[in-house]
């Protein structure tokens, strides 16, 4: 452990500790004055306790912990060491002198004496570090008065951390929490004031200026209820992230956020078989390609979580490369990275970076999605989606990769766009080279994602912030929805589970309407008076739903609950049809490009706008 001058003082402190523990521990069973020889044998046992004792505090971890901290594993730590350091003294003065003139009750009160004079300070200070700087505050900077919603193990964190750094402007002054056991309790010296129910009676009785929901393990059904309460007291409201997004379980007040959208539609925390993902990329070369987009670049921030040995990220946007390269060295600076910029469907570029760098696993999120302007660019969308997918499988097989993870969407079932029908051929070429290689293929599909760079989050945000009105195509429009970070774990723990030739489906729930999307972001604004909404009509290529699986795919159990597996229709798809598809595009023949589409996917009808 690094000597830190911090820590010179806390040191001698502990070895003054351990000689006045020694010393009252000969002094018990001794009377005073003591006898000449019992004079001569403590003087020179001293030294010794004080140098066992004071290295086996310093190996035992004592010296990481801080003062003000102070908590129940410093204590067991203390114990662990006090009885560690008394077994060690008593072998050490077994060699020296055979325990001559040592009483045995001395070596019984030692560790005693030694556990509460080095606990004893270390509680008093952190209590006084706690409570001693209430008169730094002047009526021009008087704190927030919080009332927390949820006494459990969260709510209790973040106001022992509100108690701890009385400089945040917090002070607790109540909790509401459903369990009835807890009311007329106090939770870190916080009364529980009643059930959440009785918020707004609760602000009609007490002053508070904040309300803060600690309840990061609700669902969003629990969330919503609690909001709509909320609403009614016009007070500001902060939450704590959702439990899969904290970190290490804990929670302080640096974690508090305004509430989201994401926090009234997450659902349950997923559980992940992390070391079955680690193991599949631990100490592995990774490439993403289209790592600059919203899924790409989270996917590439969860896989450097789990210390590949390279890092690779294509993408063709210069500044969403340059962007995601910056967060990724700043989060990860032991990160080897690599950030190329290229285009899927150029094969020599390809080529080039994979015989480069040589990947174990290529994750394919590079694709074109939005579905009304790839409606009217067939081209576009079949060069990019289907022929780039098809130039980078090839490369991928001939490089001899592991395996290719492709993201697909739920838009490729029963399409009725451009992006579904080309995600769908997508899924299809991957199907075939699973069957035509040694790769393993794998197709992730699942349906949108909060916040995207396509979701209608972003365009309900800005709508919202210029006072509306807020544009929905359709009153019962619905469709599937998951959080960015929760989608890109579930194609981790997908991608390792998945032995070639599958197409897997992330369960997303149930389908949320988009009007109801508009209308909680409305009320999370404060403008539900406002703004109003207005229904445009459905543009080219959307349907009212969608759909996660054919009804010819039978869906099937995997060994995680949050993922399904379709079994989907044999697919042999010959080279000879992409290659007409390649020279249909090469001609600019768009007629051409959707006759050979509705060849490969039959179920597909253009509809025209």
């Amino acid at each position: 452990m690094y000597l830190s001058y911090h820590r010179i003082p806390i040191i001698i402190h502990d070895i003054c500790m351990v000689a006045i523990a020694w010393t009252l521990a000969i002094i018990l069973r001794y009377d005073l004055p003591l006898e000449p020889d019992v004079t001569v044998v403590f003087w020179q046992v001293l030294p010794i306790a004080i140098i066992s004792q004071t290295l086996v505090l310093w190996y035992g971890g004592l010296y990481k912990g801080v003062w003000r901290f102070a908590s129940l594993p410093d204590l067991v730590t203390i114990l662990r060491t006090s009885i560690i350091g008394t077994f060690i003294l008593v072998l050490v003065l077994v060699f020296f002198n055979r325990l001559e003139l040592i009483p045995r009750s001395s070596l019984l009160f030692y560790p005693f004496l030694l556990i509460s004079l080095l606990g004893m300070p270390r509680l008093l200070y952190r209590l006084w570090y706690e409570h001693s700087f209430d008169f730094l505050l002047t009526d021009n900077s008087q704190p927030q008065r919080v009332l927390v919603l949820g006494a459990g193990s969260s709510g209790d964190m973040l106001v022992r951390d509100m108690l701890r750094n009385r400089g945040s402007g917090y002070m607790p002054v109540g909790f509401l929490d459903d369990k009835k056991r807890l009311h007329d309790s106090k939770v870190q010296g916080v009364p529980v004031l009643g059930t959440i129910d009785k918020l707004s009676e609760v602000i009609e009785s007490i002053e508070v200026d904040i309300i803060i929901i600690a309840m990061p393990s609700a669902n969003d059904e629990q969330m919503r209820k609690i909001m709509e309460l909320c609403e009614q007291c016009s007070i500001p409201v902060r939450t704590l992230p959702k439990l899969d997004r904290v970190i290490n379980q804990s929670v302080n007040i640096n974690d508090l956020h305004a509430v989201a959208i994401d926090d009234l539609l997450g659902r349950e925390k997923i559980q992940l078989d992390w070391q079955i993902i680690e193991a599949g990329l631990h100490a592995k070369v990774v490439m993403v390609t289209g790592g600059g987009g919203s899924i790409g670049s989270e996917l590439c921030r969860q896989i450097a979580k789990l210390t590949p040995t390279t890092l690779v990220i294509v993408e063709r946007c210069e500044f969403n490369l340059y962007k995601v390269e910056m967060k990724l060295r700043q989060e990860f600076p032991d990160l080897v990275l690599h950030a190329r910029l290229g285009n899927i469907a150029d094969a020599i570029a390809m080529q080039h970076i994979l015989q480069r760098y040589e990947p174990d696993i290529v994750f394919h999120a590079a694709a074109y999605k939005h579905v009304p302007m790839l409606q009217f660019q067939a081209r576009e969308a079949v060069y990019n989606n289907i022929l780039g997918t098809q130039i980078l499988a090839k490369a991928v097989v001939n490089q001899g990769c592991k395996a290719f993870v492709m993201i697909s969407t739920d838009k490729a079932v029963n399409p009725v766009n451009i992006m579904g029908v080309t995600k769908r051929i997508a899924e299809i070429i991957c199907q075939t080279m699973n069957n035509q290689s040694k790769t393993h293929f794998i197709t992730v599909r699942f349906g949108n994602v909060l916040g995207s760079a396509g979701s209608v989050v972003p365009l309900f945000n800005k709508q919202i912030a210029t006072g509306g009105p807020v544009t929905v195509t359709h009153p019962e429009i619905s469709r599937y929805f998951m959080t960015i970070p929760e989608a890109c774990q579930l194609i981790l723990q997908a991608g390792s589970m998945g032995q070639g030739g599958e197409i897997f489906v992330l369960d997303m729930g149930k389908p949320i309407k988009i009007k109801y999307l508009a209308e909680q972001m409305i009320r999370l604004s404060g403008k539900y008076k406002e703004v109003k909404i207005v229904y445009t009509g459905l543009r080219p290529g959307e349907k009212l739903y969608e759909e996660l699986f054919h009804p010819d795919e039978k869906l099937g159990k995997t060994t995680h609950d949050k993922i399904l597996l379709a079994d989907h229709r044999s697919n042999n798809l010959q080279h000879t049809i992409l290659e007409k598809l390649a020279i249909a595009c090469n001609n600019y023949a768009e007629d051409d490009i959707i006759k050979i589409m509705q060849q490969i996917v039959p179920e597909w009808k253009k509809i025209d706008s």
